[in-house]
């Protein structure tokens, strides 16, 4: 997408609210036949009156991440229509801040753009928006503007990548595939990125995580990424993201049905190769780490087992009690190696983990644990900015009881009852005690239906958050 600060030209689009009055003729005659009315996300194009009309709803509820929304309708209904350049000029909002309302603005339409069609023979060339914008505003301010328009690009641009990584299938994203593709992506801005293979992880004493790629024919990769960009600070921020290229499930197997969209269980991965990309093309002054555990969770002779005792790199002994608890497995090394090897004073790790989390908060929120309420709210803040919704569940001492162990430190699965609360206090027990916070994106990673601004598949989620958190920082 082409946008232009300043210049005119194009399908003429304006913005309405609901219930104001207007002198344009076409505005009140559509509006008495009830077609548009500026209520929340309507959208009308005409390209006989060469003009389109934006409904962003009731003026005092204005909300940015409606205005995403309206924008996304927008491009949308442009590409039916063929309309490839458009000039929009927008008033001042009292109580608006501008550069926000154009970022949001700037991401609705360039969502727009996102689609996963590379396996489709019939592909249609990508649609192309010229988007030509004026503001009312004082000249001196119009810098602020463009630097909004630009780095909304660059973030979108970094959450398509996580998108694509997410959306493409097993035979394509394994371990060594993901882990080359972090290196190529990330090593072109900046980033130091070591990759170490089977071998190297055992000598290590990563134990948890290779048990439970060792079902797999393929090998795993343990990625480490490192962003250093402010010597003057001692703070660094963990990203770990939990990397199963492939869940069957192992020997406690998956229904059929289960399996189909199980490629998208290294979403968490995903996340992070997304964000530190982002990160390190804005040159954001920060130090932040990402580690990722990849591996296929396969079922094999080799296979670790349900009844299974494994030493994790902490030395914490874990009960395997179910294979289909893999992730947190994997978390426990990753979690463990980030706080202590990559001495990070901060930890956040995310994770497509659990099916309970996608039982009570639907493909809508994404579920937290921490053990630091100030480090929370300010990813809650950064989560709000960034359209994303995150809840916090409570870590009571009684869910912690039920991961013990009679025979082991530690079981992998607490049961049912409060089962996205227990694998994230599972995690938890291996984050030596720094701040943390654990993000379960089993049903915010990957939509089964399109909602709002994002289709069917994966969808990027807390990139834009993590990225605004660091920025913040």
């Amino acid at each position: 997408m082409k946008f232009n600060l300043e210049k005119n030209g194009g399908l003429l689009v304006e913005i309405y609210f609901e219930g104001l009055s207007c002198e344009c003729k076409l505005y009140n005659h559509l509006k008495e036949k009830k077609i548009f009315e500026g209520k929340l996300g309507q959208v009308y194009v005409n390209t006989f009156e060469n003009v389109a009309f934006v409904g962003l709803g009731k003026k005092d509820e204005l909300d940015l991440n409606e205005v995403r929304t309206a924008f996304f309708n927008l491009a949308k209904e442009l590409e039916k229509n063929n309309v490839n350049e458009i000039s929009l000029t927008v008033e001042k909002i009292d109580g608006v801040c501008m550069a926000g309302f154009t970022s949001a603005v700037v991401e609705g339409l360039k969502q727009a753009e996102y689609k996963f069609d590379r396996f489709h023979t019939d592909r249609k060339e990508a649609f192309e928006l010229t988007v030509n914008y004026t503001l009312n505003i004082e000249e001196e301010k119009l810098p602020v503007i463009q630097k909004a328009i630009d780095e909304t690009q660059s973030l979108i641009d970094s959450v398509f990548i996580t998108r694509d990584l997410v959306n493409l299938p097993s035979n394509y994203i394994y371990p060594e595939t993901l882990a080359n593709k972090a290196k190529e992506l990330l090593e072109k801005v900046g980033v130091k990125v070591t990759i170490y293979g089977e071998e190297e992880a055992r000598k290590m004493g990563l134990n948890a995580f290779l048990a439970v790629g060792s079902g797999s024919d393929r090998e795993p990769k343990f990625i480490v990424m490192e962003y250093s960009n402010d010597p003057t600070s001692n703070e660094k921020l963990a990203l770990v993201g939990k990397g199963i290229t492939y869940d069957s499930g192992g020997y406690s197997l998956k229904p059929s049905d289960g399996m189909k969209t199980m490629f998208d269980d290294m979403g968490g991965a995903g996340t992070v190769i997304g964000t530190i990309h982002a990160i390190a093309k804005s040159k954001l002054k920060a130090n932040v780490v990402g580690v990722v555990g990849a591996c296929e969770n396969a079922l094999s002779g080799h296979s670790y087992k349900p009844g299974d005792i494994v030493t994790s790199f902490s030395g914490k002994t874990i009960e395997i009690d179910n294979t289909d608890a893999e992730g947190r497995v994997t978390l426990a090394d990753s979690v463990y190696y980030a706080s202590t090897v990559m001495k990070a004073t901060k930890v956040i790790d995310l994770a497509t983990l659990t099916g309970a989390c996608l039982v009570a908060f639907g493909e809508v929120y994404t579920g937290a644990v921490t053990n630091n309420q100030e480090f929370f709210n300010q990813v809650v803040s950064a989560a709000k900015l960034s359209g994303e919704k995150i809840w916090q569940l409570p870590t009571d001492k009684e869910f912690a009881k039920l991961n013990k162990s009679r025979v082991a430190d530690i079981k992998n699965t607490g049961g049912r009852m409060g089962g996205t609360i227990t694998a994230g206090m599972f995690v938890g027990e291996f984050n030596n005690n720094l701040p943390w916070i654990h993000l379960d994106i089993a049903g915010t990673a990957f939509l089964s239906k399109a909602y709002s601004y994002l289709s069917v598949g994966a969808t990027g989620i807390h990139v834009k958050t993590l990225y605004n958190l660091v920025k913040g920082l």
